[in-house]
């Protein structure tokens, strides 16, 4: 692989940064209690830990995550921290529809997915995927090994293994909907 060709790869593929248009998570998900489901659940209230066990459901608000073994910690200030691992039969999943007027969703697929509420960041680990959609339609969609996605400075960047070579290119996929001038104008 030609030099400008692997910076071309390294620079746009693996550490993809886009930003778009102005629609953060839904802010009325903060307020909603969560809902847990799974085979087996413990709760720590005094620490604010929760552990769950095979078939993993989570809902707060339009915030769906789905796995096999999850574990949640609530901080002193109520901002949750999820992580939820899938098994070798199945992804761990997430969903949550964006702030606006329109049906704008993030779902993300893969090994493992972690949120962090306090910073609205999203990673998904392990032959990980993650959809923007509008309306049933998808916008922006990537693949890679690692995806994290910052919803406060609305960015996706994809990350290779670490153990990654420049011959094993490309490590991540994106397909980007064009920004529209409505959008760029506001």
């Amino acid at each position: 692989m030609s030099p400008m060709k692997y910076l071309f790869c390294s620079g746009v593929f693996i550490a993809a940064l886009v930003t778009h248009q102005h629609a953060l998570a839904e802010k009325a998900d903060q307020d909603k209690p969560i809902i847990l489901e799974a085979e087996k659940v413990s709760v720590n209230d005094v620490q604010q830990v929760y552990d769950l066990k095979g078939e993993v459901l989570l809902i707060k608000g339009t915030m769906l995550v789905t796995g096999d073994d999850g574990h949640i910690q609530v901080d002193p200030e109520g901002y949750e921290f999820i992580d939820v691992k899938g098994s070798p039969d199945a992804t761990a999943s997430f969903r949550q529809r964006r702030e606006g007027p329109a049906d704008e969703f993030i779902n993300g697929r893969g090994t493992q997915v972690t949120y962090d509420a306090k910073t609205e960041i999203l990673t998904i680990t392990g032959d990980a995927s993650l959809k923007r959609t509008l309306n049933m339609q998808m916008l922006d969609k990537l693949h890679g090994w690692k995806i994290e996605y910052d919803d406060v400075k609305e960015r996706y960047r994809v990350l290779p293994p670490a153990n990654a070579k420049p011959e094993d290119l490309p490590l991540a996929r994106a397909i980007l909907s064009p920004r529209r001038k409505a959008t760029l104008e506001k």
